[in-house]
């Protein structure tokens, strides 16, 4: 005859205690990923800017390089 095997009960984990130095890590982490965040957002803006003059100004000599040459 076979029987059902007992499920062992066992109480849930407890949660470890953050302690104070644990929690100002990650409260000072994650005041420096946000001031991480916003350096990059600024960085990014710059260098999106920088980027659309460059092709710009790239664009224009093309233009002019090819009006000199019909002129010539």
């Amino acid at each position: 005859m076979t029987t059902v095997r007992r499920r062992v009960l066992r109480p849930a984990p407890t949660p470890i205690a953050a302690d104070s130095r644990q929690t100002a890590r990650r409260q000072r982490r994650r005041a420096e990923l946000a001031k991480s965040q916003a350096a990059l957002r600024r960085w990014l803006t710059r260098l999106k800017r920088a980027s659309n003059t460059v092709s710009d100004l790239h664009q224009r000599i093309s233009r002019l390089q090819a009006a000199l040459a019909e002129d010539s």
